[in-house]
């Protein structure tokens, strides 16, 4: 009879513990550590996929698959107004999800034109660090945009190779900006190489720039 009185007490505090835990808000690993959450932009006639080697380098240094996000633009074209308001919507559906109040970007090629292109049409109090890869920037703008968050301003990152036959390096650099010319890299190359992988960790923990 002891023994039975001993199960029933168990059981009851089982069912009251799990009682407890179901009805507890879940929280996704985004929430709950000090990373802003990486969407990533494809360039033209890209596509998602084009990040899964970054998304992998990032994750084996500490990001979650929970803070990182790629875009599929149904516009692959490069820059357009429908790629505006796709972008727009998908930044707020990530905020939303991750319960964050600022994103990371990074831009491949037109994918870098996009992001600017977002940042001055109003999101640029979504928007921490952007890092561009191949970009030719200077087609939406010469000078880093500051944001629109009085309290902070967005910080640049852009990367771009000597070896890149497909955007001149001029065009990707930005005033204000931390400007990174590299070499011995092609313009698809950059998305699969490990010393791009450094810089863009180095990027998105604070190590961008704007100076203006």
């Amino acid at each position: 009879m002891k023994n039975k009185r001993l199960l029933l007490s168990l059981m009851t505090c089982m069912a009251i513990l799990f009682s407890v835990v179901t009805i507890l808000p879940s929280v996704s690993k985004a929430q709950t550590n000090g990373h802003d959450p990486v969407i990533f932009i494809h360039g033209a006639g890209g596509n998602s996929t084009a990040f899964y080697g970054i998304k992998n380098y990032l994750k084996k240094q500490g990001w979650s698959d929970d803070e990182l996000y790629a875009i599929e633009l149904l516009n692959k074209s490069g820059v357009s107004l429908n790629n505006q308001k796709q972008l727009a919507s998908y930044v707020d559906e990530v905020l939303k999800k991750t319960g964050k109040s600022k994103v990371d970007i990074i831009g491949h090629s037109a994918g870098g034109l996009n992001t600017l292109t977002y940042i001055l049409d109003g999101g640029g109090s979504k928007v921490n660090d952007v890092v561009t890869l191949g970009s030719p920037n200077k087609y939406v703008t010469s000078k880093a945009p500051v944001g629109t968050d009085p309290n902070h301003k967005i910080r640049y990152t852009s990367i771009y190779s000597t070896n890149d036959y497909v955007v001149p390096t001029w065009l990707s650099t930005l005033q204000g900006a931390k400007n990174v010319q590299i070499s011995g890299v092609d313009h698809v190359g950059m998305l699969i190489n490990s010393k791009v992988y450094e810089l863009i960790q180095e990027g998105l923990n604070g190590g961008g720039e704007n100076t203006n």
